[in-house]
């Protein structure tokens, strides 16, 4: 078992007055339910996924609702969008209620939430496991933040800059399990040493199937499937790049209009990042289209049925993964964005906190040089805040300082704790 980050978060919410009702949302099989009855076990927990009970309990008054379920939580409530109405009905007449609404559709919940929760709701996302995450044992374990977070909230720190993490026991744990979320992912479930690779394989299929199966048919209705799972299929080999849509719609077989509503899917079931184009210098010619990147490595390469040596195209996607959720757990005021101009000069990741930015190359090298780093070179020219820092992350074991404000750094050491 793992501990996860946003536990401590809801804890402290849920004793807040903001917190009386709190919704969590997230992929299938992120942990959510196990998240949260471990931390809430004095809450009842019911399940609306089964729709043999759901008439029962959309048929409870809040009077009823608060006499036998004063604190619950309820589990893919966007199946009962009704019962969200009673418990804000049970939230205005009853100040000591209290209840954790979980669901795996984050449009189908939220709609329903922004329609009748407004102001009285919460909000949190579970997302799969990170690396210091990863690198528990239990419930009761600390979670240490990264490198990269630690310096993020204290840029001037320049200690991690320094250092030989091939001597460090932690580093060497948190490089194995790099190595085995680059080949099958974070998800709970994925991390059981007790899985063969087979297993895990087999599992990451069943969960493709059931994702759509379930998520898809409940977000988009669709009759037939086929040309969904093409276009996903058509991502999936597009990861780490810029999206044309008529390029994924030609590839998939359908039309631009589809394609830009399949990827909308994905990113609202939490399958894929869109990663934002910055393009605030209006004197500069940038690319504005996003970027994508699967959320799980795992989940992208089973897709596409590949096994063995990751290309560096899912190594970018796999990290710029793994920044994201580390970021978003951390609630950090940081925004993610890639660079790009239209001669192809190009930054895979851009970090934007209130103090300026913080570039950041992505390289599946074993060994870093000089000119891993032109991209990162004069870049005050296009933005138009400070850069605090550049990084270049890779499989390079060492620390190498490219000049004063260009550091390589090994992706396990940046990312690990």
């Amino acid at each position: 078992m793992k501990n996860r980050s946003l536990l401590n978060y809801l804890k402290q919410k849920s004793k807040s007055k903001l917190g009386r009702v709190i919704a969590l949302t997230g992929a299938r099989q992120t942990g959510k339910t196990t998240l949260v009855q471990t931390g809430f076990p004095g809450y009842t927990y019911i399940s609306l996924e089964d729709p043999v009970v759901r008439p029962e309990y959309s048929a409870l008054s809040a009077p009823q609702w608060h006499e036998n379920f004063p604190k619950a939580i309820l589990d893919e409530v966007q199946k009962v969008p009704a019962i969200i109405e009673s418990i804000k009905a049970v939230y205005d007449a009853y100040p000591e209620s209290k209840y954790i609404l979980t669901g795996s559709s984050q449009i189908l919940l939220m709609e329903k939430i922004r329609e009748s929760l407004a102001g009285r709701v919460a909000l949190f996302e579970l997302y799969p496991l990170t690396l210091p995450e990863m690198m528990t044992t239990s419930w009761e374990d600390n979670i240490n933040d990264s490198r990269m977070i630690q310096w993020l909230r204290n840029p001037g720190d320049q200690n991690f800059l320094n250092g030989i993490p091939i001597r460090d026991e932690q580093y060497a744990k948190a490089s194995r399990l790099m190595e085995k979320y680059l080949q099958f992912g974070a998800m709970p479930i994925i991390i059981d040493d007790e899985l063969t690779e087979n297993d895990k394989f087999d599992w990451l299929y069943d969960y493709i199937q059931t994702y759509l199966q379930r998520d898809i048919r409940d977000l988009a209705n669709l009759r037939d499937l086929e040309p969904f799972v093409r276009a996903q299929k058509a991502l999936a080999g597009l990861t780490g790049q810029c999206i044309n849509m008529s390029n994924l719609a030609r590839q998939a077989g359908i039309t631009a209009k589809t394609a830009k509503r399949f990827l909308t899917y994905l990113e609202i079931s939490y399958q894929v990042i869109l990663l934002k184009p910055w393009f605030r210098n209006l004197n500069k010619r940038l690319v504005k289209s996003p970027k994508t990147h699967f959320l799980d490595p795992g989940i992208q390469r089973i897709i596409l049925g590949r096994r063995g040596q990751v290309t560096g195209a899912e190594f970018e996607s796999a990290i710029v993964a793994e920044i994201f959720k580390q970021i978003k757990n951390s609630r950090l005021p940081v925004e993610c964005y890639h660079l790009r101009t239209v001669d192809g000069r190009e930054v895979d990741l851009l970090l934007e906190s209130e103090d300026g930015f913080v570039p950041i190359e992505i390289k599946l090298t074993n060994k870093i040089i000089e000119t891993d780093a032109r991209h990162l070179r004069d870049l005050e020219e296009i933005l138009d805040r400070p850069i605090l820092h550049s990084f270049i992350i890779s499989n390079d074991p060492s620390i190498k300082k490219i000049d004063s404000n260009i550091t390589a750094l090994p992706v396990s050491w940046f990312l690990g704790s």
